[in-house]
């Protein structure tokens, strides 16, 4: 109380100062209409460029989200022309059966958000890193695509990263179509553009040209069918002369790769128990 006290007694005549300056400024601005209409327009201006600071900072931080968002929708999109397209052709058959089966398709796969924290486009073994893990779904042999396409195939998985091998890796290997054709082959990538990849063992009888699509087959347990891998703007034959190999521009841009979703295939472990089953039990007929 007492420093209070000797507080107020040594600079009493600044608290006077403010507080005649407030009461004059209250005066001033209450009962003179054309200062307090200055006010009123100059606080109006203050607050309204604090109010789009708040929004503008406010759209910045929410830009991660929506980027996520963005891709998981660019995914399902595509998703659903492939298959309006695939109803389009069919049209003479019962349509309401196939959205049923359609819809029934679809609901296998969960659609995991991930970021990429880590990529390389420059090496032959390229591999990228994802922030999410066994702890968020994220399993060993799932898809990674993003909103353009396909992005790899995730090969292993911690509890809160995962790596994956991605389609700029001469070791990987995709399953894919020429959209509209059913003719499939495999997608490879020879080291070295990282726009563009092959597709090989396509057939010397497959009809198509250049500008075709090509897109994942639904052959693997891996991607659902459908999924945009590019389009074709080269055809060769390949070295023995028995089918074509067709060079593809990838839809997707591997040196801005930001988000990135993981496909899990609800069916998936059903599926692999089978196989492995099923393999299994031909090592015990050959056993004799």
């Amino acid at each position: 109380m007492r420093n209070l006290l000797e507080f107020l007694t040594k600079y009493y005549h600044w608290l006077l100062f403010i507080i005649l300056e407030v009461a004059s400024g209250v005066l001033l601005f209450q009962y003179n209409s054309y200062q307090n209409s200055v006010w009123v327009t100059s606080a109006n201006a203050v607050t309204g460029r604090l109010y789009q600071w708040d929004a503008s900072v406010r759209q910045f931080f929410s830009l991660t989200r929506t980027n996520e968002e963005l891709t998981m929708r660019n995914f399902y999109l595509e998703r659903q022309v492939t298959q309006l397209r695939r109803l389009y052709a069919e049209q003479t058959q019962d349509t309401t059966v196939l959205q049923r089966q359609e819809q029934q398709f679809l609901s296998r796969y969960h659609v995991i958000p991930a970021k990429v924290i880590s990529n390389s486009v420059d090496k032959k073994n390229n591999i990228i890193t994802l922030d999410r893990g066994r702890a968020d779904g994220v399993e060993q042999d799932m898809g990674v695509a993003c909103g353009n396409g396909i992005v790899g195939v995730v090969y292993m998985a911690t509890d809160h990263f995962s790596v994956v091998l991605p389609v700029l890796n001469v070791y990987s290997r995709v399953s894919c179509a020429i959209r509209g054709t059913g003719y499939f082959g495999y997608l490879k990538w020879d080291g070295r553009d990282p726009a563009v990849a092959y597709v090989e063992d396509v057939p010397r009888h497959a009809r198509f040209k250049r500008g075709d699509w090509v897109e994942t087959s639904g052959f693997s347990s891996i991607f659902p069918q459908g999924v945009l891998i590019g389009k074709i703007k080269d055809v060769y034959n390949s070295s023995d002369g028995l089918s074509y190999r067709l060079k593809v521009v990838l839809s997707t841009d591997f040196a801005c790769l930001r988000d990135v979703c993981v496909i899990s295939d609800r069916t998936f472990a059903e599926r692999m128990n089978l196989e492995k089953s099923m393999a299994d039990s031909l090592k015990r007929m050959q056993t004799p």
